[in-house]
């Protein structure tokens, strides 16, 4: 009997590697079809971008959104102004920002101590101080924050990068993924999915291993002469197999994923190599401090996979909630012990990410995104009358910011009402911020588009206005 495909890959030691020399009958095309309209549609302003996304809420009030009136109103009753609408449904009194605010940098831009690295940086800094979203919820949150709709099945930002502008390299993937060492984030995968979109759009992971990939390589050596006889074998086995399915988008992704997988042999350990780091450099992200040596390595590498030529890395501060303590941004029993713990893992290293950007010539072609979920309540989670020490889900009004090409730099833009409880000045969604980040990028977000079960999708929906003032 002769033996099928999948025998062949079940079999071979090499078989991750067997599709480097997979060449497709259709065009390798990283980006759309013709019926779409993939970027650039103007001239871009950063060629790559880095997103460090907060699982869970950011309290603003105690961070980059200061707000003087919070002290006058500690262990007071809201303000008539605050209507104590809730995701828990206890409004408890409020409670003052547990950091000291102070004017940061030439540009004087407010910043507390909660950040005391990232205040060094404040003049490299767009702080949105007026985004709002439309659920308090962390699932739905997470995929508006990732994806621009509530439920699963979209594609996430980074995949619509890739789909809008391609590779840069053949040897590394468009998309990467760095999670928090401690656990995935919330929703896992679904944060980082093509959804609709040909599947090769997809963010590939890396985990914070020896091996940050996993299968990588074969289990046992393989000479060089039976890795190249491997190789060209399955290629033929792959082009006759495609032939016969060519508009099987899974196949695809597949083969090229296998194709790509070989290359990654060379490219991935170069890349994960830190040893051509200087001290200062490593010393620079805080990997000889075991706090910050997790997020510090994950920035490191960002910054040596961007310089490689891949197009978005997107670097998670958290994971999947649940658990004592949690591992994310979710102040609801002592806000102040949980923000300080989690502040501590990544202020020296995405501080450092932005310093090493500058000091490379890297920044100002490079986008750097710090978003959360939402922000968290003036008032504290409590039963009314009472003051608490945790604060509350707020999807009302909380605090972005933005870093590198094309910005305007060390501004605060918009503003929430004199507590901190709503966005009141300029409101930013997310499809307003999304638009942003796709203008800057070269790609006019409504003619990115994918045509999926009868309709022309987008990133933004049908929602969405550039934020022009915040661009240089």
């Amino acid at each position: 009997m002769n033996p099928t495909r999948r025998d062949f890959l079940a079999f071979h030691t090499a078989g991750l590697s067997a599709a480097a020399l997979m060449t497709l009958t259709r065009p390798d095309n990283a980006r759309a079809s013709d019926s779409n309209d993939p970027g650039p549609h103007l001239p871009p302003r950063a060629k790559r971008a880095v997103h460090i996304c907060l699982m869970g809420g950011l309290s603003h009030v105690d961070s980059f959104d200061y707000k003087p009136p919070l002290a006058r109103f500690h262990g007071k009753t809201m303000p008539s102004t605050v209507k104590p609408d809730t995701f828990f449904g206890s409004a408890g009194l409020m409670r003052s920002s547990e950091w000291t605010f102070r004017q940061r940098g030439e540009s004087g831009l407010w910043v507390s101590d909660l950040f005391p690295n990232l205040a060094t940086v404040a003049d490299e800094l767009t702080v949105i101080n007026s985004m709002h979203s439309d659920s308090a919820n962390h699932t739905p949150a997470s995929f508006l924050q990732n994806t621009g709709f509530q439920s699963n099945g979209f594609p996430s930002l980074g995949s619509w990068l890739s789909f809008g502008l391609g590779n840069e390299s053949d040897a590394l993937p468009t998309f990467v993924v760095l999670p928090d060492a401690r656990s995935l984030p919330n929703n896992g995968a679904s944060n980082w999915s093509s959804g609709f979109l040909p599947a090769q759009h997809q963010g590939a992971l890396f985990r914070s291993s020896d091996q940050p990939i996993r299968n990588l390589f074969a289990n046992k050596p393989v000479t060089a002469e039976a890795e190249r006889d491997a190789r060209r074998l399955l290629a033929t086995i792959n082009r006759k197999h495609y032939q016969s399915r060519p508009d099987d988008d899974i196949l695809a992704a597949r083969i090229r994923a296998y194709e790509i997988a070989a290359r990654m042999q060379t490219s991935v350990p170069e890349a994960v190599d830190f040893s051509t780091e200087p001290q200062h450099i490593t010393d620079l992200y805080g990997l000889g401090r075991q706090a910050t040596a997790d997020c510090g390595r994950r920035c490191l590498l960002a910054r040596r996979l961007l310089e490689r030529g891949v197009r978005f890395v997107q670097i998670f501060s958290g994971g999947a909630f649940g658990g004592k303590p949690r591992h994310g941004w979710d102040g609801h029993e002592n806000n102040k012990v949980n923000h300080a713990r989690e502040a501590k893992l990544i202020d020296q290293p995405v501080a450092a990410l932005i310093k090493d950007l500058r000091q490379r010539g890297m920044l100002d072609d490079t986008l750097v995104l710090f978003t959360s979920e939402f922000g968290r309540t003036p008032f504290t989670q409590a039963p009314a009358g009472k003051l608490g020490l945790g604060r509350d889900h707020n999807p009302e009004g909380f605090t972005v910011w933005l870093a590198g090409g094309g910005l305007e730099r060390g501004i605060a833009f918009g503003q929430t009402d004199d507590v901190g409880w709503k966005a009141v000045q300029t409101p930013v969604s997310w499809p307003d911020l999304h638009a942003t980040v796709l203008h800057l990028l070269g790609i006019d977000h409504e003619r990115l588009t994918f045509y999926h079960n009868g309709i022309k999708r987008r990133l933004t929906n049908v929602h969405g206005h550039v934020i022009s003032k915040i661009l240089a």
